[in-house]
């Protein structure tokens, strides 16, 4: 019983001294070259001027060009843990992985329509 209170204690130690080096890692850096092979599901909707989207209300679909990479990064991280919630979006979010997003981020972020 002590031996599996000792490695109780030893396994907490290990995992708290890991989180603050977690939370202090720096954000995945973004490539809009790869960003092009991962537009197209973007597009559909973010590229056409004045869209609006009927389901499951109407929505103004916004032009994401120009647009702060954090701001893209994070909407799209807030999509994927399901803090927003449009439909549509929390599937394509789902399905981008952290370096996808940080792409779609540089790519927008940088002018890109």
């Amino acid at each position: 019983m002590r031996n599996h209170f000792s490695m109780a204690i030893t396994a907490g130690l290990l995992v708290s001294a890991a989180v603050p080096a977690l939370a202090q890692q720096p954000a995945l850096a973004g490539d809009p070259k790869e960003a092009h092979k991962k537009i197209a599901m973007c597009e559909g909707c973010h590229g056409i001027p004045g869209y609006k989207t009927a389901y499951p209300q109407v929505y103004h679909v916004p032009m994401l060009g120009g647009q702060q990479a954090a701001y893209i990064s994070s909407a799209l991280h807030a999509y994927k843990a399901g803090q927003r919630k449009h439909p549509s979006m929390r599937g394509i979010a789902a399905s981008l992985s952290d370096q996808d997003i940080a792409d779609l981020a540089a790519y927008y972020s940088a002018g890109h329509k």
